[in-house]
């Protein structure tokens, strides 16, 4: 694997956001969870209209938020690892 691999999210030919690889784990993850938690947030507030699509999103939102309380307890954990 190369140290430096380029995010999937923005398709162009010369990357500029790239993740380090070789970052510490627990740094990786709460960099990860951060991201999740945020797209859940904004997914969370078009869950609170009406109609098709806000059930839809209901239902995403539950699905990450249960990933979101995951990733929180291996954070947690991460972090035990690391501190001692």
């Amino acid at each position: 694997m190369d140290r430096y691999m380029p995010v999937t999210g923005i398709d162009c030919n010369v990357p500029s956001l790239l993740i380090d690889t070789e970052a510490p784990l627990d740094v990786l993850h709460e960099t990860a969870a951060y991201r999740i938690r945020t797209a859940t947030q904004l997914l969370e507030s078009f869950a609170f209209g009406e109609g098709v699509h806000s059930e839809l999103a209901r239902v995403l939102v539950t699905s990450l938020r249960d990933g979101c309380d995951l990733m929180d307890v291996v954070g947690r954990r991460l972090q035990l690892l690391v501190s001692t």
